[in-house]
């Protein structure tokens, strides 16, 4: 068993780390050739990773569960033994549990190997657990899946189960309730539904995107153009392969390298970019700068590509090749808070827009791996946190998550059913522009290092759009949606006119469709509510002959009779309203 950080003090946690020792208690009881390798505790639940040639089925898991009341019922006390690393490294392998034997081994000489007891079951833990089984007092199995051991795809498959638990049958059950909203929000099936996106097999874990979900994808990317022409953000195009020495350079190929793709070109090493900081950074060197002239603000939007294994890929929220609304400020060290500040506030604005009301701040701090001086990178943590204070926002730290670089600002947001999605970053770099050689030119014609800011708003537009479809459940926000509002005529009488009327919306820049088919209206209005369109404006004998639409809102319903004029102006307002 394998225990997540800094839980000891949650009884939460504490019961779901003993519901998973129950649950491989009851899997190894129900399947004796089963062999338990380790199970940790997780966000809302656990889960635990048994060798099981032959596979655990869902069937199985009201089995299961129905073996774990059992030893719900028994009563049995949670009992804690500490062993000399070689008596325990014996223990296991007299089980032929190779799988501990492996984790014992891995530890320092000097760990102290506790195991943990509860009826005929024991497991390698470090603790703590409930004092007795019968305090758990609900739970459920939610899932099964693969897993390779320690996360390696070179190592053995393992089966996954997945449990939760909770302290009252009232939380399970709400619990369970988020866990159903959720499966019908997946981005995964609604995207395919809506005619957004696919994937294929020829391109793992890289979406194809349909023109309803291209059409989604540019609206985006020119909303946040909208943003830069006021921000003061210039526009960039940066090539897709670079030579390694670049890589070699930003300090990428040797912390990043796992990450990337390379290949070879006349007799040069190259790599498809995963970021665009690198090359944004030649461009800034290319000359010297004034003072007088930054902060210079480059924005990208160029396709990244990183590699990422199989087993972590999940639908657009983790993929191999995406695109950020990305962008890189030079400036100076005294521009630096005035910077920071308007990012935050933009950041704030952006997210008020697409409907995200809590947003959570976290600042990362040095990894183990890094480039830089430790001072350097204590006082760019302790610029970014003074900023965060003084627009009075609160955060927390999430020590060593920072980038390999510099320290950054997470921005977290929750979704409609209380769920935390990571999102924006912001990083202060003062190693690369070091690495660079990039300079600018003070008042006294002194040269200097600008610092420069890496930030992303969105963050990837492929997971932006994932976590955007399951927030709303794909009802996208009017002025991003690929269909803002769909004409729908009674019979064919009325096509000219929708036919007319459609050429007119789309001169005001409305994404306009219409559905002209000899089908029955309510076929119709069905199909168009299914595909969550803002807007339907239905066209019958009556608005044919007043020059009128009867319109619908896909959330407030029937909105009556409007003129064309009004009807146009309608749309406009809404769509001038982000």
């Amino acid at each position: 068993m394998v225990c997540r950080p800094g839980f000891e003090n949650d009884s939460t946690e504490r019961l779901r780390h003993s519901c998973a020792h129950i649950l491989a208690d009851a899997v190894v009881r129900l399947f004796p050739s089963a062999k338990p390798t380790i199970g940790p505790v997780i966000e809302n639940g656990f889960y635990y990773d048994f060798d099981y040639q032959p596979g655990f089925s869902p069937e199985d898991l009201p089995k299961i569960e129905a073996e774990m009341a059992k030893i719900v019922a028994e009563k049995s006390e949670f009992k804690r033994t500490e062993l000399p690393r070689e008596q325990a490294i014996r223990f296991f392998a007299e089980r032929s549990d190779k799988y501990k034997v492996e984790i014992i081994e891995g530890l320092p000489a000097d760990a102290v190997i506790s195991l943990y007891q509860h009826g005929s079951f024991t497991d390698l833990c470090k603790g703590p657990h409930i004092e007795v089984a019968s305090q758990v007092k609900a739970f459920k199995l939610l899932s099964i899946a693969g897993a390779y051991w320690r996360g390696d795809e070179k190592n053995a498959q393992l089966q996954r189960i997945y449990g939760t638990a909770f302290a009252s049958k009232a939380e399970l059950d709400a619990h369970v309730l988020r866990l159903e909203e959720a499966k019908k929000r997946d981005h995964r099936k609604l995207g395919k539904e809506l005619g957004f996106f696919t994937f294929h097999q020829e391109a793992p874990a890289s979406p194809f995107f349909h023109p309803k979900g291209a059409k989604l994808y540019n609206n985006l990317v020119e909303y946040v153009r909208g943003l830069y022409a006021t921000e003061g953000y210039e526009e960039v195009i940066t090539p897709q392969i670079l030579d390694v020495s670049l890589w070699q350079r930003s300090g990428h190929y040797d912390n990043f390298k796992e990450n990337m793709y390379f290949t070879d070109i006349d007799e040069r090493e190259f790599s498809v970019k995963p970021m665009n900081c690198p090359g944004h950074c030649l461009m800034f060197g290319e000359r010297k700068w004034s003072y007088r002239e930054l902060p210079v603000r480059f924005a990208d939007f160029g396709r990244l590509h990183r590699y990422e294994r199989s087993g972590v890929t999940h639908g657009l929220t983790r993929v191999r090749t995406f695109c950020q609304d990305d962008a890189h400020i030079f400036c100076t060290p005294d521009q630096m808070e005035v910077e920071i500040g308007r990012f935050l506030d933009l950041v704030k604005k952006v997210y008020e827009d697409f409907g995200f009301t809590e947003v959570e701040l976290a600042l990362a701090t040095r990894p183990e791996k890094y480039i830089g001086t430790p001072e350097i990178w204590a006082k760019a943590e302790q610029t970014l946190g003074d900023a965060m204070t003084k627009k009075g926002m609160s955060f927390h730290i999430s020590p060593g998550e920072g980038a390999f670089y510099g320290p950054k600002i997470e921005f977290q947001v929750k979704d409609a059913i209380g769920r935390a999605w990571q999102l924006g970053t912001l990083q202060v770099d003062y190693s690369m522009p070091e690495r660079f050689g990039l300079e600018y030119v003070d008042s006294e014609q002194t040269l200097h290092r600008p610092v420069m800011l890496h930030r992303a708003i969105l963050g990837s537009l492929e997971r932006f759009i994932g976590i955007l479809i399951e927030h709303t459940g794909g009802a996208m926000p009017f002025f991003v949606a690929p269909v803002q509002v769909l004409l729908v005529t009674v019979n064919e009488a009325q096509e000219s006119f929708a036919r007319d009327l459609q050429a007119l919306v789309r001169q005001h820049g409305i994404s306009v469709e219409s559905d002209l088919r000899n089908e029955k209206l309510g076929l119709k209005i069905r199909e168009a509510q299914l595909q969550k369109i803002p807007y339907m404006a239905v066209i019958g004998k009556k608005e044919l002959e007043e020059n009128k639409v009867s319109l619908r809102h896909r959330k407030d319903g029937d909105l009556g009779q409007l003129s064309v004029d009004d009807f146009i102006t309608r749309l406009k307002n809404e769509k001038n309203q982000n």
